[in-house]
């Protein structure tokens, strides 16, 4: 099974994802999978310099030019996406060929991305606006105000519920968030550590 794992910042994906790992599933961060692509893909560094002339020197991005750039501006966003995209999907194809039994794609551009149409079922981890709002201030040490763009520049909720087909609400204290997590695993398939055998995993 490949499960597609969406959602908002600040939501609580990282428990859904540690469980996940726990379980033996191979997750695959297209975060990481971008930053990784970004030193060893010269091509996606190339493409990314013929649309953007001046973002890219010596091989290196200049995340900052690339920025400035691209956020006033959406088509070039748009341009930039569909860039960085095609190579992340090129990548999780090939992580996915690659990993043994289950394995799930973290990705917040799921749908954006058409990573979904990799995936046999997605679900979004959902929380509380004013819960993810404290989440991010004690993560990344910033403001109320600031936390409260960044979540309000998403999606909302309901988009979530409308595109996935699964949804976990991340709205009780994280022993009972990881216990409904596990649930779910268990619930598609992927199956709960059995403790009777020594850590292994049934899956």
């Amino acid at each position: 099974m490949i499960l597609g794992i969406t959602g908002g910042t600040g939501c609580g994906k990282t428990t859904l994802l540690q469980v996940l790992e726990e379980l033996g599933v191979t997750v695959i961060d297209c975060d990481q999978v971008y930053h990784r692509l970004l030193k060893t893909d010269p091509a996606l560094l190339s493409a990314i310099g013929a649309r953007f002339p001046g973002t890219v020197d010596g091989g290196v991005l200049e995340r900052k030019a690339l920025g400035e750039l691209v956020f006033r501006d959406p088509q070039a966003l748009a341009d930039l996406n569909a860039i960085t995209h095609a190579a992340i999907r090129a990548q999780v194809r090939r992580e996915l060929a690659a990993a043994p039994g289950h394995a799930a794609i973290d990705a917040a551009a799921l749908f954006e991305s058409g990573l979904d149409r990799l995936c046999h079922t997605t679900v979004a981890v959902v929380a509380p606006r004013q819960d993810r709002i404290l989440r991010l201030m004690a993560r990344d040490q910033i403001s109320e105000e600031y936390a409260a763009a960044r979540i309000d520049a998403q999606p909302p909720e309901a988009w979530f519920r409308q595109n996935c087909d699964h949804i976990l609400n991340n709205s009780k204290d994280l022993p009972q968030f990881r216990k409904d997590c596990i649930a779910f695993c268990g619930s598609i398939g992927i199956m709960e550590a059995d403790p009777r055998r020594n850590g292994e995993h049934r899956l």
